[in-house]
């Protein structure tokens, strides 16, 4: 069981180094307009909840997903959003 939830912390924290919610994290701390201790409470029960819809998603959709490759469609998620973020930023506002 330990070795499990390394396996899993430390992806998880790597995989957060630099992200958008890291970065967003980032700006409401430095802005001055709020409270260390608001901006790390509302980050973490953000990413609380965040985490339980993936956990529970993750948890139900593997009884009717288990057929699927899971890794092919989170890699064409991946994709479609790239290319998304590509299209949003050659499309002029």
């Amino acid at each position: 069981m330990m070795h499990s939830f390394l396996i899993i912390f430390a992806t998880i924290l790597v995989a957060e180094f630099g992200d958008k919610t890291q970065l967003a994290t980032l700006l409401f701390a430095t802005s001055g307009q709020h409270s260390p201790a608001v901006v790390f409470a509302a980050v973490i029960g953000a990413l609380s909840v965040t985490t339980a819809a993936a956990v529970m998603v993750g948890t139900l959709g593997s009884a009717f997903l288990t057929t699927v490759p899971l890794k092919l469609i989170a890699g064409i998620g991946f994709i479609l959003i790239g290319l998304w973020t590509i299209y949003e930023h050659f499309t002029p506002v």
